[in-house]
């Protein structure tokens, strides 16, 4: 408990009503922990698959879409996915949800709260966290445009001539956007992703309260996994950047605390899209801060490894990877509701060669979103594309493209950590052209909503892109979730091999796995020490030989004893 105190000394120094603060906290847990929250799962492990979703994914007439997808879950997801990532789900102004009207309530749209606790029969839950901003349309913001003192320091009005240059910027809108106060006055108000997305002000401790109370909230409706909305820009302070500050760390630290203290077993899970090094950091000491990050590097370099045939960067990456542990884990996945950020690469791949790869990308049909440099030029932030046609030509027929998208999910599914899977590419979605021009915005390119007896219709027939895909994906997922090497904390080496290839070994104590991909089209051998099988396949490998892979072919080799 006293850790709870000096953390808010460490944030907020000796400000008058941190005793009461401090204490609200602690009153905050005991009414959680007394409602007896479902018994969370001690540790992730090999069996843990999250599916990425939206709550209205899947719609039919006259039912509640969140009813709806619990019927498509349970006919063809039920036994690959524990855990479903469902993205925010509460009524919203835009983004798809990230301008979060009411954080305490199911848009009705959706359903109802009682249509989330019947689909957490089917699947353990993941929420969001929307908790660095909110929609110009919330309560707390119209009571502040309205001149209510109860909310008077909710928000950042540094004025219009505040000099804000140094303040990272993560989008090419302005940070500061002009509203009108009730009595006519013009307020510049912090807005660091869109004007209806307005940043809350964490040097206000009651501000810190709120969020905490949606925290413990978020539990109490069932989340086991709570994943923390572009956390990295919650703390502003003038003459910085404004991303990454100190007291954002010990905010996430608090949060944890809190977390822990209420319902053990619960997972913090920080999503921060930018350079490696950054985003680690919210691992803490490892002990104290994020149970898991979320691995942002992996999406766009599986993609420029497909992209170039080689796995040279990839693996180079991949062997830089702190060991992994048990106290905490990445979060991979290769694609999700945003597009495939490129800031993560920056670094590990020439900027010339991320700009060829957009460039090629963009004529195969990919969307462009670009982020603001400090000399005001502009550079691409992220691609905007299904994960299926980024990895493949329009012009390649589907027996290729399905090999393209499976090899890129073996990778995501034996690599440490937990891998997490979006429902567009689990159902092998294509670009949505259409939706992007209804709703102009870049993202819809990835974020159809479907029909769902028509949907069924091409699920369910033979042959179809969608049917092989969904097929192939659960059967790989499958495979990962019967072998106890592919804990997340089970160890890995990353074998210097043909550059085509990225090959690697699981270990745990006497056991290990060799895991080889071929990222190429052309075929690319590699020499073989001792006897496998393939789990993938049944197939028998002796020693000595000479692997050879097809384009986009994977193995997936346990050692078994000379003989056996």
């Amino acid at each position: 408990m006293n850790k709870i105190k000096q953390r808010l000394r460490r944030i907020y120094g000796e400000q008058e009503n941190i005793e009461t603060i401090y204490h609200s906290i602690l009153q905050r847990i005991e009414e959680t922990k007394a409602k007896k929250l479902k018994q969370r799962k001690p540790q992730w492990d090999e069996k843990d698959v999250v599916l990425i979703t939206y709550g209205d994914q899947f719609q039919q007439k006259g039912q509640a879409p969140l009813k709806t997808f619990k019927q498509m879950f349970d006919r063809y997801l039920t036994e690959s996915f524990s855990l479903t990532h469902i993205l925010p789900f509460y009524p919203y102004s835009s983004d798809d949800g990230f301008s979060v009207i009411d954080y305490k309530q199911v848009n009705e749209e959706l359903g109802t709260w009682k249509d989330i606790e019947h689909l957490s029969h089917s699947t353990r839950l993941m929420f969001d966290h929307v908790c660095n901003h909110v929609s110009q349309e919330s309560q707390w913001f119209q009571k502040y445009l309205a001149g209510d003192p109860e909310v008077d320091n909710y928000f950042i009005s540094p004025g219009p001539d505040v000099d804000t240059s140094a303040v990272t910027r993560p989008r090419a809108t302005p940070l500061l956007s002009r509203f009108t106060m009730h009595d006519g006055e013009e307020h510049y108000i912090w807005t660091t992703f869109s004007r209806d997305q307005v940043d809350v002000n964490y040097e206000n401790p009651l501000v810190l309260l709120e969020m905490i109370d949606v925290l413990l909230f978020y539990m109490e409706q069932g989340a086991e996994y709570v994943r923390l909305d572009a956390i990295g820009f919650m703390w502003k302070e003038m003459g910085t950047a404004c991303i990454h500050h100190e007291k954002t760390h010990e905010i996430i630290k608090l949060f944890r605390d809190v977390t822990d203290l209420a319902a053990e077993g619960t997972v913090l899970i920080t999503e921060t899209n930018v350079p490696h090094e950054h985003n680690i950091s919210y691992f803490g000491n490892g002990n104290d801060e994020a149970h898991m990050v979320y691995q942002f590097p992996l999406p766009p370099l599986v993609l420029y490894s497909v992209y170039k045939g080689s796995a040279e960067v990839l693996s180079q990456w991949a062997r830089s990877l702190p060991a992994a542990r048990e106290e905490n884990t990445f979060f991979n996945f290769l694609a999700s509701h945003d597009g495939i950020g490129l800031n993560p690469i920056r670094g590990l791949v020439p900027e010339k060669e991320i700009l060829d790869m957009v460039e090629g990308l963009e004529k195969e049909g990919a969307l462009v979103s670009s982020k603001q440099n400090e000399d005001g030029s502009e550079s691409p932030y992220e691609l905007n594309v299904t994960y299926m046609d980024a990895l493949s030509k329009q012009t390649d027929d589907d027996t290729l493209r399905l090999k393209r998208m499976l090899v890129a999910h073996s990778i995501l599914l034996t690599m440490p950590g937990v891998p997490s899977v979006y429902i567009q590419s689990m159902i092998g979605s294509r670009n949505d052209e259409a939706g992007v021009a209804q709703t102009s915005m870049n993202r819809s390119i990835n974020r159809k909503k479907f029909d769902y007896p028509t949907l069924q219709e091409e699920l369910d027939h033979e042959g179809s892109l969608r049917e092989q895909t969904l097929l192939e994906l659960n059967r790989l997922i499958a495979k990962r979730k019967n072998e106890p090497l592919f804990h997340p904390a089970s160890r890995m080496e990353v074998l210097q091999t043909n550059e085509k290839l990225f090959a690697f070994i699981r270990k745990k104590r006497n056991e290990e796995m060799l895991v080889v991909h071929n990222l190429s089209s052309e075929q690319a051998t590699m020499g073989l020490h001792g006897s496998y099988v393939d789990i993938l396949t049944d197939q028998r490998w002796g020693t000595p030989t000479l692997l050879t892979l097809d384009p986009y072919q994977f193995v997936w080799l346990k050692k078994v004893e000379e003989g056996v």
